[in-house]
């Protein structure tokens, strides 16, 4: 039997650009003066900033996913289910506001750019098309767990820096946890 090697060619073409979006113009932010610029009050460390900026795209990933999963689910329980995520979408959409305000109230700068949290979320894609609802709560089910996962992870770090920041922590811990067992009750039979 007879082999052929083939030699790959390297394309001279310069690299395909990550998405057709336009560049943003404009610089890094209006220009102020020193007065002006001054930070005043408590100002969080990088290590702070990244913790809560973690928590921060995981969330926005959280609800953009519960959008796809809430368009896309079709079968038995549908509407319930449609709803449950409405739920999910809602809480995950208000703990993003409430982290990223967090973080500006520290003098940090959340970054929630479409890139960002695709680059650095921590749950995995969403598959496209249609999705049955008994997948769509186990999908779910494991990304409020992913959610609240990332949540524990950074949970003592910002704790030990600013107590007030995980006390967001704990209240998104609270309703995340309790979300994932509602759903994931959708597919549970009771134990014998």
């Amino acid at each position: 039997m007879a082999t052929t090697t083939a030699t790959a060619k390297k394309s001279t073409a310069p690299a395909a650009p990550r998405n057709k979006r336009r560049p943003a113009r404009g610089g890094v932010g209006a220009e102020l003066t020193k007065e002006q610029n001054a930070e005043q009050g408590f100002q969080a460390s990088e290590s702070l900033s990244a913790n809560l900026q973690r928590v921060l795209v995981d969330l926005i990933e959280l609800s953009l996913q519960g959008k796809q999963a809430h368009w896309n689910v079709v079968g038995t329980n549908f509407r319930d289910t449609h709803l449950q995520l409405d739920e999910i979408i809602e809480a995950a959409r208000e703990f993003a506001d409430t982290v990223a305000e967090r973080m500006r109230a520290l003098h940090a700068l959340p970054d929630g750019r479409s890139d960002v949290v695709a680059e650095t979320t921590t749950l995995p894609e969403i598959p496209q098309g249609e999705i049955a609802t008994s997948e769509v709560v186990d999908l779910m089910t494991e990304r409020l767990d992913d959610v609240a996962t990332t949540c524990r992870d950074v949970h003592d770090d910002v704790d030990e820096e600013d107590p007030t920041s995980a006390d967001i922590l704990h209240t998104i811990l609270e309703r995340v946890e309790q979300l994932s067992w509602m759903v994931s009750a959708e597919n549970r039979t009771p134990r014998r």
